[in-house]
């Protein structure tokens, strides 16, 4: 009997502090593994909009001409007795101002490339000069009422939130080009040119993300819009040489420079909110 008693006290002993014992061996049972925070997404990715302002003028100011003379010292009509080439400067400068839209996409945390459309109208833009010609003095006008662009953008980050970036793409404009012949007795002419013309814009800038959704940009463009030529326009005079008919017609290239600054707000649309790991 004694015995029993002793093996049972052993056995309920033992049930006692094996659960004690067991909670103090290691476990088996893997924890869950540390991951860090995701980074945030790329702060340039997005669509902008925004204003700018700044400066043009003229790269080419020249406008040439040239005169004909006919039917001159009883040569017949049509006889062409002489061409008077001329070049006078008309500069076109003055303030330029307007709007801008765009989309970056930020590739690695170095690079972005981006699209951006762009208009601006020219405040005092036209440059006007006058010239002497056969038979007549002339005076010229030539401007351009408005330009935009549509240009890719390739970005370098210098840091997180400053841009340096190269531009290129298309550019337009509407241009200009008057001239107006006066002389006696009654030489009055007017030889006119006015059309959109369509060419190409280069340049860059730099960029700086001040405040989350905002940046300001400074940037420099070079356009050109190639060579125009108005019609032609005849007038007739009266010479010692007697009844004569003169024309003349005028050529000038619409290229210049760009200088502005700008502000933009940055649309968050499209950007995922940061992911942060649970642990």
């Amino acid at each position: 009997m004694t015995k029993i008693i002793v093996v049972a006290s052993a056995l309920a002993l033992a049930c006692s502090v094996g659960p004690t014992l067991a909670a103090d061996l290691p476990s088996t049972k893997s924890a869950p593994a540390f991951a860090p925070p995701l980074a945030p997404p790329p702060i340039w990715t997005g669509f902008y909009v925004g204003l700018n302002a700044g400066y043009t003028w003229s790269n080419s100011d020249s406008v040439a001409q040239s005169y004909w003379d006919t039917d001159a010292a009883g040569l017949g009509a049509n006889a062409l007795i002489g061409n008077f080439p001329s070049a006078i400067n008309a500069s076109v400068d003055g303030f330029i101002g307007g709007g801008q839209i765009g989309y970056n996409a930020q590739v690695s945390d170095k690079f972005l490339w981006g699209l951006e459309a762009d208009i601006q109208g020219l405040a005092s833009s036209g440059g006007s000069a006058t010239s002497i010609g056969p038979a007549a003095y002339t005076t010229l006008s030539r401007g351009i009422d408005y330009i935009g662009t549509a240009r890719g953008r390739l970005g370098y980050l210098i840091t997180p939130t400053l841009l340096a970036y190269a531009t290129g793409g298309l550019a337009y404009g509407q241009t200009n080009l008057t001239a107006s012949y006066f002389g006696a007795p009654a030489i009055t002419a007017a030889d006119t040119y006015s059309d959109l013309r369509i060419g190409y814009a280069l340049g860059g800038g730099l960029e700086w993300l001040f405040l989350p959704g905002w940046s300001a940009k400074v940037e420099y463009l070079y356009y050109d819009l190639g060579t125009a030529s108005t019609p032609g326009a005849a007038y007739a005079y009266t010479s010692a040489l007697g009844a004569q008919i003169s024309g003349a017609q005028s050529t000038t290239r619409f290229d210049g420079h760009i200088a502005r600054a700008g502000l933009n707000y940055h649309f968050d649309w499209f950007k995922p909110a940061p992911i942060v790991a649970k642990f």
